[in-house]
């Protein structure tokens, strides 16, 4: 099925009133009402210029003004896809649900890039990933998600998947954030530990793991109606107050439990193999390790930190690092797991977040008492008293260390007393993954900033050296001015990536306005808004203190003390 005109609700909503003629073909499909003559003849002649370029295919292709390209339900892409809906959308384009017409109707997930150069680019290190990642587990026995194939469609690079259930995200939103069964976060957590573990040792980082990015294999589940709700509201009782409660609906509400806890991970357009450029900023803001935040590189270690964070999230049903500003988050991290390391401090090049080698944080104002009544040490969050409670956070805190080469390695991760029950259920199911090498050697890039181990100093001194004779190699000098300049491509693809962590930060945003109540069991900002507006009538009432105080009746023999300079004089009244 091919189609002459392929729109979209958006285009419309910017079109005047249109009425489709079956009988006609291409433009002339469509009829249009009167008005913004000048808008439908720039449209008509882009069609008929896009009639042009792909009259070989007999088809007319549009695009829309951030590039997604335009389609209905029951287009036909490639000969082959056929669209059914659109299942989300993104920085890089759309994710389409559609119907192999060559596999008996299949339904596929079809990620569509948007047409515009640097998103390709971005696209075709995605693809080089998942390429990877096929030649080394053809069978996808190490849970990351398979492409089918891909194919450039008009600019457009689109990527074929297999069609996945909810990611454990949306799963847990839809369950009104009811923190997953111990068991289940044992089961989701190890598999998480062993798809990233595949991945580090093929030396790649993923740089963007979030329960977003973790989808269940299939995400069917039961329902109970619980009116007591007698299990996780007792934990919630020191966040919550009976009132808050009720009026969040949170004691009479159907509760879910999925039935199948496999999963796969995806979204690899942010992913890095070592000896490529890395970018500056990665991971999504609630899931960033401390050493991105402070600039001083990064490598597989930061992908530990984000499985800690999610682990957590599974676990009590609410994101750890609930912010969005870097000092808070620091901050945060400190009221959680301790004091920031003094050799990180010393290093980074961040100093406005430190004063004489300690974060520069006023525990007392707003942000401070925030921070101080909504935060509290790591070990302070267990649901419940069991050794298996204990061995959850323990291992989440082996996770969350600040030292990238004291944080616990995935491999040793799973060897972890908590993850025994997973190894007695699967013992066959999850082999360890022993790495082939690869047959031509990739040089390092001494672009690529990583921490892997602690170094000494003279080392670190020659590293410095390269580093500033590299930067010296790559600089363009213009009108004296000497600064550093990547390629267009890293250029485009540091654009992208970071373009997709600020809207994933911006859509957080929205939800954790939603969830701050459940998180933190009032709405401080609010709070803290409405004592300010009333601070002013407060102040206006207040006496000045005592002391400053002149009566205006004394009695006449009364004695007055007045100091002045360093003698002190009675005065007879």
């Amino acid at each position: 099925m091919r189609v002459d005109g392929i729109y979209s609700n958006k285009e419309w909503g910017r079109m005047p009133a249109t009425h489709y003629n079956p009988s006609g073909t291409g433009y002339n499909s469509y009829k249009y009402d009167t008005g913004q003559t000048s808008y439908q003849s720039s449209y008509r002649s882009r069609f008929l210029q896009d009639q042009k370029d792909t009259s070989e295919q007999g088809t007319c292709i549009a695009d829309d003004d951030d590039g997604h390209l335009i389609y209905q339900a029951g287009d036909l892409l490639q000969a082959r896809y056929e669209v059914a809906s659109t299942l989300g959308e993104g920085t890089f384009g759309k994710v389409v649900e559609v119907k192999d017409v060559h596999r008996n109707q299949e339904h596929i997930a079809l990620k569509i890039i948007k047409n515009i150069e640097k998103y390709r680019e971005a696209a075709k290190l995605e693809i080089n990933v998942l390429e990877k990642i096929r030649e080394k587990d053809p069978e996808g026995r190490y849970l990351c998600v398979q492409m089918m194939e891909w194919f450039d469609y008009h600019g457009h690079m689109c990527i074929a998947f297999d069609m996945l259930g909810l990611s454990v995200f949306d799963f847990l939103k839809d369950n009104h954030y009811i923190p997953y069964p111990l068991d289940q976060v044992r089961h989701i957590a190890y598999q998480l530990c062993y798809a990233v573990n595949f991945l580090h040792e093929n030396h790649l980082t993923h740089t963007d793991l979030k329960p977003e990015n973790i989808l269940f294999v299939n995400s069917d589940f039961t329902g109970v109606f619980n009116p007591k709700r007698a299990t996780w509201p007792t934990f919630y009782k020191q966040y919550f107050t009976l009132s808050l409660i009720i009026s969040l609906g949170l004691q009479k509400r159907d509760e879910r439990t999925v039935k199948c806890t496999d999963i796969r991970l995806i979204d690899f357009g942010s992913a890095t193999f070592d000896h490529e450029h890395h970018s500056t900023i990665v991971s999504t803001r609630h899931y960033r390790a401390p050493e991105v935040i402070l600039e001083l590189g990064w490598a597989q270690p930061c992908d530990v930190w984000s499985i800690g964070c999610i682990i957590f999230e599974l676990y009590t049903g609410f994101t750890l690092f609930q912010t969005h500003d870097n000092k808070e988050h620091l901050a945060m991290m400190e009221r959680i797991l301790g004091t920031l390391p003094y050799r990180m401090i010393k290093k980074t090049k961040k100093t406005k977040y430190f004063y004489h080698g300690r974060l520069d944080w006023d525990s007392k104002n707003k942000n401070g008492r925030y921070v101080r009544e909504n935060c509290r040490p790591l070990k302070g969050y267990i649901r419940d008293k069991g050794s298996e409670h204990r061995q959850v956070l323990e291992i989440i805190e082996m996770m969350l260390e600040f030292m990238p080469t004291d944080r616990m390695k995935l491999k040793d991760a799973m060897k972890h007393p908590f993850f025994r029950p997973v190894k007695k259920q699967h013992p066959n199911r999850y082999p360890e993954y022993t790495p082939t090498p690869d047959r031509e050697a990739k040089p390092k890039s001494r672009r690529s900033s990583r921490i892997v181990e602690e170094i000494k100093e003279e080392e670190a001194r020659a590293k410095a050296e390269e580093k500033k004779a590299d930067a010296a190699c790559a600089m363009q000098c213009d009108d004296g001015n000497l600064a550093p300049q990547l390629s267009i491509d890293e250029k485009d693809v540091d654009d992208v990536r970071y373009e997709h962590i600020l809207k994933d930060e911006e859509a957080r945003t929205k939800i954790d306005s939603e969830r701050s109540p459940i998180q933190h069991g009032i709405n401080l900002p609010a709070l803290e808004e409405e004592k300010s507006r009333s601070e002013p009538k407060i102040l206006n009432n207040l006496k000045p203190p005592k002391k400053f105080v002149m009566k205006k009746k004394r009695n006449r023999n009364q004695k007055k003390r007045v100091k002045q300079g360093q003698e002190t004089f009675l005065i007879l009244r």
